[in-house]
């Protein structure tokens, strides 16, 4: 009787070996396409006009309804305000009172910062991202990631620490330049104050886009004027927050640290600054990506086999001459 042989997975293997060779192929081709999208994803591309406007309107309504949807928790509100405004004297910098009622003995001054608080916080934004969009495309994602990431966890700030503006603290001598001048400065006085939530200093948005609005423009802009305006322009918001009552220099802080977040996201993203991307890309479908640091890659297309070349016969050796 003949011994039996019992077929294992490893004689199947040795017998096969295709079944070794495929699959890491197949494998590693899956991750290349994928690592290839990823790379596709994460590089500058021209930004779309349609797309970007609705992008700005549904973020910025969906900003505005979440801010407003904290709960206005007055009594905490006023507590940290208290804290605020105690840890500042302690520091010895609890200068905001005797500055907010300096600059309002001055009308024409004051009800210029009422108009500036209220306008410039948009329209200067507004105006870089209009900005970018036509002269840096390349760099509008990114540094719009930025502005976008800062304001997403500003949102966080104002739910976890709510925060009275001086100008409602109890007990205080703060004047509400607004409601004593009558201006449109501000969307938590006045007939606006049942629009916005009062309870919602903490960090400071005009500080946090004001900011991006003056790096932005002091890394790209070419001209030295318009770069030193970049940088007067968050120096001057920071006056007004204070001269008008509306924030704590601390919020402005806050306004800061929430940026440098911005910046985290955008860099952790794109791999590089906005001002370190190319200023213009191809438009979608262009071909390649850009990868940070290296230049322009292209996209590998799978090239056709070449046929294998022809090879003639080697002729027949003759004899020699005089050879039986």
């Amino acid at each position: 009787m003949g011994e039996s042989h019992v077929t294992t997975q490893e004689d199947r293997t040795a017998a096969d070996p295709s079944s070794v060779t495929d699959e890491p192929t197949a494998t590693g081709s899956t991750r290349t396409v994928r690592h290839g999208r990823l790379r596709s994803l994460r590089s500058p591309r021209r930004p779309r006009l349609w797309f970007e406007i609705l992008l700005i309107a549904v973020s910025y309504w969906l900003y505005s309804l979440v801010r407003n949807a904290v709960p206005e928790q007055k009594a905490a509100a006023l507590r940290n305000a208290d804290w605020i405004w105690s840890l500042e004297h302690t520091a010895g910098l609890a200068f905001e009172e005797s500055f907010n009622q300096a600059v309002n003995s001055v009308t024409w001054l004051i009800v210029s910062m009422n108009y500036y608080y209220a306008t410039l916080h948009f329209v200067v934004t507004i105006g870089v991202l209009v900005w970018l969009f036509r002269r840096h495309p390349g760099r509008y994602a990114a540094s719009r990631l930025i502005l976008f990431a800062t304001t997403a966890v500003a949102l966080l700030g104002y739910y976890l620490f709510p925060l009275a503006p001086p100008r409602l603290m109890n007990g205080g001598s703060f004047i509400d330049t607004v409601m004593v001048h009558q201006t449109w400065g501000s969307m938590a006085s006045g007939n606006f104050k049942h629009m916005s939530n009062q309870y919602a200093a903490m960090p400071s948005m005009h500080i946090g886009w004001s900011l991006w609005c003056g790096l932005t423009i002091f890394a790209l802009a070419s001209a030295p004027w318009a770069r030193i305006l970049g940088l007067l322009y968050p120096a001057a918001t920071l006056v007004v927050i204070v001269a008008t009552a509306n924030h704590f220099w601390l919020d402005a802080v806050g306004g800061m640290a929430c940026l440098l977040f911005g910046y985290a996201v955008s860099y952790a993203w794109y791999g590089a600054l906005p001002h370190r991307l190319p200023r213009r890309v191809p438009s979608a479908g262009g071909g390649g990506w850009w990868l940070p640091g290296r230049g322009r890659a292209s996209v590998p297309v799978p090239s056709a086999p070449r046929p294998a070349p022809r090879t003639e016969p080697a002729p027949a050796h003759s004899a020699p001459p005089g050879s039986p």
